[in-house]
């Protein structure tokens, strides 16, 4: 975790009460077409996650689920913060351990709060961490925006070496650090990658990194980037989330 005494805490579920908080989250449910990146997995309304000993935990499993004409062999979970909070600027951080297994694809990101009317990418879209199950020693923090997104997308990544516990055997934070000028990705206490307004403007782009955003938790089960679940991809699959804060950062005067 970055220090600094500068930060306030404005935003947090440490996920520590019977049930999950529905003042703070909501479920997305269905597969809808694959969210846009080849997906297999129906996205449930809280059956797949639970608060278990202080923890978030979603959980992917290997299970049928009909819906119409349509049939899913795996479930998961999508929640988000869209509509309860929502944030513009800020430290936002988590402290997560992911599953192995190929074909995981689990991440905590943010979304424009505007997407409703101008649409993805416009909104933008902040990566905080993407985890592709196979590889238990790298994580992924990238940027979205209009002309720069999919393969085009402004990303970072870090790589664990031993003795430093991998993502899958132990909590790591995520989060960034966002103001005005740059997004700022760090795991733990180091920083790996930095994204300034001026970088992506020198491009030709625009950047659309200053509006309130909401926050997302999920896990993907396929996808065109992570590739697809084998036979020796083990489900149940659990993500833990220990907690979810959001700091604001305070003047000195």
């Amino acid at each position: 975790m970055i220090k600094d005494s500068r930060w306030k805490l404005v935003w947090s579920d440490e996920f520590s009460g019977p049930k999950i908080d529905t003042s703070k989250w909501r479920f997305e449910i269905g597969n809808n077409n694959g969210w846009g990146n080849g997906e297999w997995q129906y996205y449930t309304e809280g059956k797949n996650a639970w608060i278990e000993n202080g923890m978030l935990v979603i959980e992917a499993r290997n299970e049928t689920v009909k819906e119409g004409s349509k049939t899913f062999n795996y479930t998961s979970t999508r929640m988000k913060t869209e509509g309860n909070f929502s944030v513009q600027y800020g430290k936002i951080e988590a402290r997560i351990k992911f599953p192995y297994g190929k074909g995981l694809w689990p991440a905590f990101w943010m979304l424009g709060t505007n997407i409703r009317y101008v649409g993805w990418p416009m909104c933008g879209e902040i990566d905080i961490v993407e985890f592709l199950g196979h590889d238990k020693w790298t994580a992924y923090g990238t940027l979205h925006g209009p002309g720069y997104h999919g393969n085009s997308a402004i990303g970072g990544k870090i790589r664990l070496e031993p003795p430093k516990p991998d993502f899958t055997s132990d909590f790591h934070v995520f989060g960034v650090m966002w103001d005005e000028e740059k997004i700022v990705w760090y795991v733990d206490d180091t920083v790996y990658h930095i994204v300034t307004k001026s970088a992506v403007e020198s491009r030709g782009k625009v950047w659309v990194f200053d509006n309130e955003f909401f926050i997302i938790l999920n896990m993907a089960v396929g996808g065109y980037w992570p590739g697809y679940p084998t036979n020796e991809t083990k489900f149940p699959a659990k993500m833990y989330v220990d907690y979810v804060r959001v700091y604001e950062l305070q003047s000195n005067e």
